[in-house]
């Protein structure tokens, strides 16, 4: 008879100095960037370096050792990467906001306040992994996970708690924060909230109805959910004057139903469902006829001039054109002449001085972060984990697809930002939570399951 040990099996030490100098290798990189926009725009290194890089590496270092306690077994590439775009986001901003221009972006660029929002949203990704050391017990919380992301979702509609900023109301208004975007932290909620009702209803909306040429469509009655969430987020679209959130929020659904049910009838459904919602909302509603107009006629001069034209966006392409293959090199470009460079635009301004080549592999360090969050999703061993894994992966790879669609014009803008890199708490905070779920989720998937020991008292020996 077997009985199963209780002490955890100890992180091969390797892979935890590896770990340990694949972070430090990304704090140096970004130091470097960091000398590289002083010696280019005031020819001295920067004075605050030294404070900055090693306020910037007791963060990170106060993170390992959390995940070391913690999570020993989590994906170990997981925290660098993030380090290295967080980084490289703080460098940028730092970038603008050294520039002598008088333009917004040089302005409003705040490399302290973003620091301090690093900072904050290290604590929250410690504190997630402290506290939450079994993330299946968020399966219990499915309907309370859709309420509060319901909520979060609709709260900048109440009155006198939700503001209007540049066209928009997707911010609250908190005393002594300032404003704060909740639907950062809803599709965190919401994401929690499909992983249960999925993993609960997947039999069900597996069932095929009809078949149709070559795809067996759900049964009429099943449609339920999708019709749900596809109102939700048509009411995001027309009310708060949000596409990016509406976008994000149902094609992160329709992700999961997909990768619940493996039928490719959800995701067509999905697709026409949510073209032809918007080109309802674009032929009634002016605010989204307009998002159309400049996404289709950018170059237009008199769109160019109109307020909440095309200006953001020619100016961002101007710039990734000028920086060209290789780039203008950091401090060397003039990315303050688009307007929110520090925020919407990063991607952008960034693109100016690192040229197409720092694009591309800034692209692959995202690919490189969604690719472990599917690992962990693919080795969990059940499939509320597999579902949760899978949809915060997706959620990160949408956004970033939103984004660089949206300031490449492949796609009409959103109003999304890029994750770790753009000015602002919301967001910043909402994705090191994520990053922390993902990191608890590759743990408990990367753990070696308990081994067995004999008992050698109630183990009886039969001999021939």
């Amino acid at each position: 008879m077997s009985e199963v040990a209780e002490s955890p099996v100890p992180m091969p030490a390797k892979r935890r100095v590896a770990q340990l100098v694949m972070l430090a290798l990304a704090v140096l990189i970004i130091m470097g960037a960091y000398a590289n926009v002083g010696l280019a725009m005031t020819g001295e290194v920067p004075v605050g370096m030294l404070t900055y890089g090693l306020s910037l590496g007791g963060l990170m270092l106060a993170a390992y050792l959390v995940l070391a306690k913690f999570a020993p077994w989590a994906d170990p590439l997981i925290l660098p990467l993030v380090t290295l775009v967080n980084g490289l986001g703080l460098v940028m901003i730092y970038r603008l906001s050294v520039s002598d221009s008088n333009l917004p972006s040089a302005k409003l660029a705040s490399p302290s306040s973003q620091l301090l929002w690093t900072f904050i949203g290290i604590v929250l990704f410690s504190l997630t992994l402290i506290f939450l050391r079994d993330h299946r017990v968020l399966q219990r919380l499915t309907y309370t996970a859709g309420a509060v992301g319901l909520f979060l979702l609709v709260s900048p509609l109440i009155p006198f708690l939700g503001q209007e900023i540049n066209g928009a109301r997707i911010w609250i208004g908190i005393p002594g924060l300032g404003q704060l975007q909740p639907a950062e932290f809803a599709k965190l909620a919401l994401v929690i909230f499909f992983a249960g009702y999925l993993v609960a209803k997947r039999d069900v909306l597996a069932l095929a109805g009809r078949r149709l040429l070559f795809i067996d469509l759900p049964r009429a009655r099943d449609l339920g959910p999708v019709l749900i969430i596809w109102g939700v987020s048509l009411g995001i679209l027309v009310m708060q004057k949000d596409l990016g959130s509406s976008l994000l929020l149902f094609g992160t659904f329709i992700a999961m139903l997909y990768v619940a049910t493996q039928r490719v009838s959800w995701v067509i459904i999905g697709i026409l469902l949510f073209a032809g919602g918007a080109i309802l909302a674009g032929t009634i509603f002016e605010h989204v006829h307009q998002r159309f107009v400049v996404f289709l006629n950018p170059e237009d001069p008199e769109l160019f001039r109109a307020v909440g034209g095309s200006e953001q966006l020619m100016q961002g392409l101007f710039a990734m054109g000028s920086g060209g293959i290789l780039g203008t090199g950091l401090g060397q470009g003039h990315p303050e002449l688009i307007p929110l460079a520090f925020s919407d635009f990063i991607f952008s301004a960034t693109g100016e001085e690192i040229g197409l080549t720092g694009l591309m592999a800034l692209l692959m360090i995202y690919a490189l972060l969604v690719e472990r969050g599917l690992r962990a999703s693919l080795a969990a061993r059940d499939p509320f984990s597999k579902l949760l894994a899978g949809g915060l992966s997706f959620i990160l790879a949408w956004q970033v697809f939103i984004i660089v669609g949206g300031v490449t014009n492949l796609i009409p803008l959103t109003g999304l930002v890029t994750p770790f890199m753009s000015q602002g708490g919301s967001a910043l905070l909402a994705n090191w939570i994520l990053i922390a779920l993902l990191v608890r989720m590759s743990d408990t998937a990367r753990r070696p399951p308990p081994q067995a020991i004999q008992n050698e008292g109630l183990t009886q020996v039969f001999q021939r």
